[in-house]
């Protein structure tokens, strides 16, 4: 058995997730994982990142990769005399904008500090390989949700993070992967809103149960360009975030409670076009399971059985990261690690820059 460390932070830069993943003869486990908060000033400016000028942006880079390697110390430190063969780091994404004529995207984190501090192999750097080959660079999740339930009933497995992305696998339908639109991004800038910036999100939804949904935004918001283009397709958090939680023109809890249900709304939407309706089944995973509203919106709205994935042994709040870990190891061996399925690339690529340990 070989053990892999997986490390991500998300759109909604709440911290550095670590996993310890066990890989061997072709299954996947989780064996631990930790999520390190990021300190609020860091976190203002991992926000800020996309405007910081060059010399800013190249510090950050160093300082965040310092961080990612102090998550994973933390959670070694749990999980004495395991041995890890190598680290997956997906980075912090300051920008990515996959079309237009140079179609670009950008992490940060540098992979350099990670592999000087840990004394370990690090993969990284993931998505300009399937950009350059034509992709959108993005959902890269489809390719671990393919290795996990490919073989099994067809599945929509919905990730709801920063921003929100599905993979459509298993027998009898074609794989599908895309992101969906925004996830916890709109209610995090609605609940900072609302509480005059004391709140950074909406715990266990009690703000959107103050308030009241508002439907009359939805209509003209669902006609953006973005939910009717079809995969594949991904989004930055720059699309939907201050100007766009702008044109929903309400306040307070109000605010919180519409941006909660057109969250929903959107994937519901995305669902009706473009997932395939013999699909019977929902696999939620991401930070979106932990909020109670959202959940049981989702579950109201979509026509199919909605689980977490926690009741297939992936603890939701690790999947991403577990993912990672697992896009290493496959690039360590020189396997193709991307779903072009799910981006538009041309075919199979191996993904991911290698600092060796």
């Amino acid at each position: 058995m070989s053990f892999y460390l997986g490390l991500m932070s998300g759109t909604s830069a709440d911290g550095v997730t670590a996993a310890l993943v066990e890989i061997s003869k072709g299954k996947l486990r989780v064996t631990g994982h930790r999520t390190l908060p990021y300190p609020a000033k860091l976190r203002e400016r991992v926000l800020s990142a996309a405007s910081l000028r060059a010399p800013e942006l190249a510090r950050l880079n160093v300082e965040l990769g310092e961080f990612f390697a102090k998550a994973a110390k933390a959670l070694l430190a749990r999980h004495p005399g395991r041995r890890v063969a190598a680290v997956g780091s997906h980075g912090q994404t300051v920008w990515h904008g996959p079309v237009g004529a140079f179609p670009a995207t950008l992490q940060i984190g540098e992979p350099a500090v990670i592999a000087e501090r840990l004394g370990r192999t690090v993969v990284a750097d993931f998505r300009p390989r399937d950009i350059a080959a034509g992709g959108q660079g993005a959902p890269l999740v489809p390719f671990f949700d393919k290795f996990l339930f490919g073989a099994g009933p067809a599945k929509a497995i919905q990730n709801i993070g920063g921003i929100a992305n599905v993979s459509v696998v298993g027998r009898g339908v074609r794989t599908l992967g895309f992101d969906t639109g925004p996830g916890n991004c709109l209610i995090d800038l609605a609940a900072a809103r609302a509480s005059g910036g004391r709140l950074a999100f909406d715990e266990d939804g009690r703000l959107a149960r103050k308030g009241k949904v508002r439907l009359a935004p939805m209509r003209k918001l669902l006609k953006s360009p973005y939910f009717s283009a079809r995969p594949p397709k991904s989004a930055d958090r720059g699309a939907f975030g201050p100007a766009f939680l702008d044109k929903f023109g309400l306040r307070g809890t109000d605010l919180v409670a519409t941006a909660t249900y057109f969250t929903v709304l959107t994937i519901v939407d995305q669902y009706r076009r473009f997932v395939p309706k013999s699909v019977s089944e929902c696999v939620v995973s991401g930070g979106g399971t932990k909020n109670p509203v959202l959940m049981e919106l989702l579950r109201g709205m979509l026509p199919m059985r909605v689980r977490t994935i926690d009741e297939f042994g992936i603890p939701s709040e690790a999947k991403e990261a577990a993912c990672f870990a697992l896009l290493a190891e496959r690039a360590l061996a020189g396997k193709p690690n991307n779903c072009p399925e799910a981006t538009g690339a041309r075919g199979p690529r191996v993904l991911g820059k290698i600092v060796p340990s």
